[in-house]
């Protein structure tokens, strides 16, 4: 018997991490529709994804009144909330901006599917960076820790948070949150930490950039990074088998400095590298070390990371050697 075509909603359709979603997606053989949403024209090309119909709508999630007339006519089964601006950089400039940018969109998602009834399944992808400072003893993070948000977007995200657990608990919604650490790879863009050094040291390996020094901000942070590709199977798996207004930590479980990141990409580049702290890149106040533990979505789903740090650094590496 052939199995229901199951549809899903992305927004921030043409951000970094949906094409990498459709792409697994497209690997499980199920034949999915796709709608994406976005403010922005994604450019990847949607004929390469034989198993999967996808469109796409140009709406700004702001725009309550379009985003209703979408999903009410799409109907989804699930949607995949993406969207947001997750530059914590960004916020410090912007935090008005920032907040509804994050927050107020997907209110305005809730919204629509509260009032009209619907039965979907939302996962409303959280951060990392909503834990904030934290003391030694608490690492690595469990979902159980009190979080202390440290920027104006790590406040949009525990928000956004907390507007899932009401909607869950007072309206009877299926929401299933995620706090979703470091995740990094090929394509992601160069306003990221680890993107940006691999550009600019491949072109300064190629001699296309002037001065020859990295320019960085704060080496020291510890941080969880995630292979892209690992994160958006445990978005799958989530969207399919997590619990109803549980949280759940999408992490490595390793923390590593950016001081080393640049390190294993010197070495897989075979340059050395002079480091030049840009002050623009240092931000107000950061949290020192973030290390998660995903002890609770392996156990209930099986999840595990797949993909080694090495492996994730050599591949961005390799994308920006094909872009010069």
């Amino acid at each position: 018997m052939t199995k229901a075509i199951k549809k899903y909603l992305i927004t921030g359709f043409s951000g970094f991490v949906s094409e990498y979603f459709v792409e697994y997606l497209n690997r499980t053989k199920q034949k999915s529709r796709i709608l994406g949403i976005d403010v922005m024209q994604p450019h990847f090309d949607f004929s390469r994804f034989g198993n999967c119909d996808i469109k796409f709508s140009k709406v700004d999630l702001l725009d309550r009144n379009k985003v209703s007339k979408i999903i009410l006519s799409f109907q989804p089964d699930f949607i995949l909330h993406l969207a947001s601006f997750s530059s914590v950089a960004f916020s410090w400039i912007k935090p008005v901006f920032s907040f509804n940018n994050n927050t107020n969109i997907f209110l305005n998602l809730l919204e629509t599917v509260r009032k009209s009834d619907m039965q979907c399944r939302v996962l409303s992808v959280g951060s990392s960076e909503e834990y904030g400072v934290v003391r030694k003893k608490d690492l690595p993070l469990s979902e159980i820790i009190p979080l202390n948000p440290v920027s104006p977007y790590a406040v949009a995200r525990v928000s956004q948070e907390l507007l899932s657990k009401i909607y869950v608990e007072g309206y009877g919604l299926d929401i299933i949150m995620t706090r979703s650490f470091n995740h990094i790879g090929p394509r992601q863009k160069e306003i990221f930490a680890v993107s940006s050094f691999a550009r600019q040291m491949v072109e300064i390996k190629n001699k296309k950039k002037n001065g020859g020094a990295l320019k960085v901000g704060n080496l020291s942070i510890v941080r969880d990074f995630l292979d892209v590709r690992d994160v958006v199977k445990a978005y799958y798996l989530l969207l399919n088998k997590g619990k109803n207004g549980e949280i759940y930590n999408v992490c490595s479980g390793r923390g590593v400095t950016l001081k080393e990141i640049i390190k294993y990409m010197a070495r897989y580049l075979k340059m050395k590298v002079e480091l030049k702290v840009d002050k623009s890149l240092v931000r107000p106040k950061d949290n020192p070390v973030i290390i998660g533990d995903n002890k609770k979505i392996r156990n209930e789903l099986g999840w595990r990371p797949e993909i080694s740090l090495e492996k994730s650094i050599s591949d961005i590496c390799d994308y920006w050697e094909g872009k010069r």
